[in-house]
């Protein structure tokens, strides 16, 4: 059953890696990890990914729509893998945890212990056997299910691990769709993901993108350099017309002035050399 269950967990990673084909690996290839030395190369790498998203402008609704089925099933997975085990187990598993919490606070000579009643851990057993005469005789023993001990303890652990997952699935699904239904939201990741954009040409980059742009770009930015990610997302806007959106570029540090940029303001040495002279 186990076994089982850890199939279904993994169904929902299995169809997005069939959905998903490797692309933002793909179009990311050398773009990832540290930043390149060599300006020329990462200006064309940049310029290529640029292009690259703005052909495909609009295309990606569908990649999308993968991402967020999948976010989905992981959520619906989880709630309906704790109903499956609640009804192998005759009902006890949706209150497990918490009377397994009750339980340990209660006095010792009034409490009773919901593990065991879950997993019996002794039985009553009946064997047969031929007696002396050869005709089957029936014993009845107690018998010690010492794989019940084990299981009580993996299905308390599965309790608070399956709340953990529906919480934090349920948190994602939430803000799947605040992804979809807010422009604002989307806004708001990319504005402190392109942290050299101006607020004004994240706006108008919002704007011009869908969906399915934006989870493509959103998770660009995860897997890439933030330096590259934001040379690519100020490539993408000139592209597209919308100008640069950072006020400078994110590899234009300013440097100290040299020596002959600063001559005029040193004074002329022949001019003050009689003055020095002993």
């Amino acid at each position: 059953m186990l076994f089982f269950q850890g199939i279904l967990f993994y169904m929902p990673h299995w169809i997005w890696k069939q959905w998903e084909e490797g692309k933002v690996r793909m179009i990311s290839e050398g773009m990832r990890g540290a930043l390149l030395d060599n300006k020329p190369e990462r200006q064309a790498k940049s310029q290529r990914l640029a292009k690259y998203i703005s052909d495909t402008l609009h295309l990606h609704n569908t990649y999308a729509a993968g991402y967020f089925f999948c976010e989905a099933l992981n959520f619906v997975n989880v709630v309906g893998n704790i109903f499956f085990i609640d009804t192998f187990l005759g009902g006890a598993f949706l209150s497990y945890g918490t009377d397994v919490l009750k339980f340990s606070n209660m006095n010792q000579e009034q409490r009773s212990d919901p593990m065991v009643e879950v997993f019996p851990r002794v039985t009553k057993c009946t064997f047969h056997k031929f007696g002396a005469s050869g005709t089957i005789q029936k014993f009845d023993a107690l018998c010690v299910l010492a794989l019940n001990i084990l299981n009580e303890k993996i299905y308390i652990f599965l309790w608070f691990w399956f709340i953990i997952l529906a919480v934090l699935s349920g948190i994602a699904l939430l803000y799947s769709m605040a992804v979809v239904l807010l422009p604002s939201t989307r806004e708001t990741i990319l504005r402190k993901r392109f942290k050299f954009g101006t607020p004004a040409g994240v706006n108008a980059l919002i704007r011009e993108t869908q969906v399915g742009d934006f989870l493509l770009l959103h998770l660009l930015g995860q897997n890439m350099n933030i330096m590259m990610f934001n040379e690519v997302l100020d490539e993408l806007c000139r592209q597209l017309n919308l100008g640069s959106t950072s006020g400078a570029s994110p590899t234009s540090v300013p440097s100290a002035p040299s020596t002959l940029e600063m001559s005029p303001i040193y004074p002329e040495i022949e001019k003050y050399a009689k003055d020095t002279e002993i």
